[in-house]
């Protein structure tokens, strides 16, 4: 079992290659050895692409060595057609003996039938092997499968006394956004941006901010824009609206001399929770990830719904002695950061 371990740790390993760009597919790695020794490795392409257990076994030089060799994936492998062939199939036609599986895929399309095709066709299935670190590795697809809505990451920068803003006549004194976090806390956030699906904000924070909501800091693909703007009052000029990333409006308004070209516009009832509202519409379009950037009500709004897996909070070396409160939220510390006078504390929702 301690080889299954040690080739299931390089698979995870493989896989967080794909962190960013898989999405909604989950982000799997594998690889394929022979006589114990590693002969492929692949993760998921990005989405339409090949999954990871076609890359594993096209970067296999001498494809005669398969009949022999044992291959190890993260995740079950699919049986199903999507935008690519069953990975099962592949697997049975060039002959693999021996298949390694993290965890099950919950997907209702695959969820045990990938196993069982690999058997009916004689190969030697083992599963569960690391399935703690494999289901830790795919909490995204997990928890969308699961729960049904995206694994939410709740992200805000507090003051050292405790607040997420100064009133509105401090930052008259200063030129917009009133940055808490230093540079380097503000490129980690761009990473965080290039390793989600989506990216949401409340309506203040869009009119006050103006944020662009993408990555500019950082290699990778900007996230999906979520704007909160239930009566449709942010204006046309704003960032959010130049059209260089998809743009997604959440609204009670079925205004058409309000809508943007290009915009996507999705009617939610607010009357009902935001939040779950909020959780039902992404999971509709197939987000399985989203970095939740406030402001402090529509954070507030998440936490009190318990509609949160992550806080990232990012602790700055400025007081304000008054203005908004940052929001307050109980959960696990699992890591604490330090990058120059910031701090960055991770929370898992127990």
């Amino acid at each position: 079992m301690k080889i299954h371990e040690k080739y299931m740790r390089r698979c995870i390993e493989l896989g967080k290659k794909a962190l960013g760009s898989s999405p909604p597919n989950p982000m799997v790695g594998s690889l394929i050895t022979h006589q114990d020794r590693i002969i492929g490795e692949g993760f998921t392409s990005q989405y339409g692409g090949p999954h990871a257990e076609v890359n594993a076994i096209n970067s296999v030089a001498d494809k005669s060595l398969l009949k022999e060799a044992t291959l190890y994936v993260t995740l079950e492998p699919c049986s199903h057609y999507g935008k690519t062939p069953p990975c099962a199939d592949l697997i049975i036609k060039n002959n693999l003996q021996k298949v390694i599986i993290g965890i099950q895929d919950p997907n209702i399309k695959v969820s045990g039938r990938g196993i069982k095709k690999l058997k009916e066709a004689g190969c030697e299935v083992l599963q569960g092997v690391l399935e703690d670190e494999c289901r830790k590795h795919h909490k995204r697809f997990l928890t969308f499968q699961e729960k049904q809505r995206p694994y939410i990451i709740l992200k805000w920068a507090e003051s050292k006394d405790g607040f997420i803003a100064p009133y509105a006549d401090k930052r008259k004194a200063k030129p917009e956004p009133y940055w808490i976090s230093n540079s380097y806390a503000r490129q980690r956030v761009h990473q965080w941006r290039s390793e989600q699906q989506a990216i949401l904000v409340g309506t203040n924070t869009a009119l006050l901010d103006n944020p662009r909501l993408d990555v500019r800091s950082w290699k990778g693909t900007s996230p999906i824009r979520i704007i909160i703007d239930k009566a449709l009052k942010l204006p046309m000029d704003l960032n959010i609206y130049d059209n260089s990333n998809r743009t997604i409006i959440l609204t009670e308004l079925e205004d058409k001399t309000k809508i943007k070209e290009g915009v996507e516009y999705e009617i939610i009832d607010f009357k009902k929770n935001m939040a779950e509202e909020t959780c039902r519409v992404l999971f509709e379009k197939n987000i399985s990830s989203v970095l939740i950037e406030g402001g402090a009500h529509t954070l507030a709004t998440f936490i009190n719904a318990g509609l949160w897996d992550e806080a990232r909070i990012i602790t700055g070396d400025i007081a304000f002695g008054t203005g908004t409160k940052a929001p307050h939220i109980e959960g696990k510390l699992v890591n604490t950061e330090i990058m120059g006078n910031n701090t960055i504390k991770t929370l898992l929702h127990d």
